[in-house]
């Protein structure tokens, strides 16, 4: 009758052996739960002539895009401010982010005839990508074609954005980003702050949506990405 079993000899790992495999399987996570923040967030500016505030960031935004505005004298010639609603839809009082941020920045010091506001529609989702398309449009329609832009967003949410300017604007236009944080931003770690870790994991998810799904484009069909 023939064999149905057979002895053979396995190579089992020691104490040692568990603790070198478990090594990538500890340090994998770690990297990516320390570098989560960071990733999203560093992004560097490019040699611009136009700057965009998403206006979104509230007057600690527009202040900051004041600031880099006013470092790089010569450089930018303008500085759009581009934004919807505030609030929620059911909200009583409601004002609009670009005019918020255009008259900080006035009071700041931004020359008036140097800032343009690009009022986004009132939408409930794809904030972003609406804006950019806005922004867009807006320059386009003054006869503004940059070859390079900087955004000046917040935190987590620069890489999802400067993705979302680069579909918008297409190909030609270089997109770079001026993160922006608040004081104190990130003495600790993210995940010891509510608020930004509900920014990582949002912003995440949202980077990945943007990467794979293309953002509004499937919500908004009529609007395609530039590649002229």
């Amino acid at each position: 009758m023939p064999k149905v079993f057979t002895r053979r000899t396995i190579i089992w790992p020691t104490w040692f052996g568990w603790c070198l495999l478990l090594i990538p399987s500890v340090a994998l996570p770690a990297t990516i739960l320390w570098g989560a923040e960071r990733f999203l967030a560093a992004l560097n500016r490019t040699s611009a002539e136009v700057l965009i505030l998403e206006a979104w960031t509230k007057d600690e935004g527009a202040v900051a895009a004041a600031n880099e505005f006013q470092s790089h004298p010569g450089q930018y010639k303008f500085v759009v401010s581009t934004g919807g609603l505030t609030g929620e839809g059911w909200t009583m009082k409601r004002w609009r982010e670009d005019e918020i941020g255009e008259r900080v920045m006035r009071n700041a010091g931004v020359p008036a005839d140097k800032i343009i506001r690009a009022p986004a529609p009132d939408v409930e989702t794809h904030r972003s990508y609406v804006a950019a398309v806005t922004a867009r449009d807006v320059l386009t329609a003054r006869g503004i074609h940059p070859r390079a832009i900087n955004l000046i967003t917040r935190g987590a949410h620069a890489r999802r954005s400067r993705l979302i300017y680069s579909r918008v604007f297409g190909p030609n236009v270089e997109v770079g980003v001026v993160g922006w944080n608040p004081p104190g931003y990130g003495i600790t770690p993210w995940w010891r702050s509510s608020d930004r870790a509900t920014d990582v994991l949002k912003e995440s998810v949202g980077y990945l949506y943007e990467l794979f799904l293309h953002s509004g484009r499937i919500f908004y069909p009529g609007e395609q990405t530039r590649t002229d």
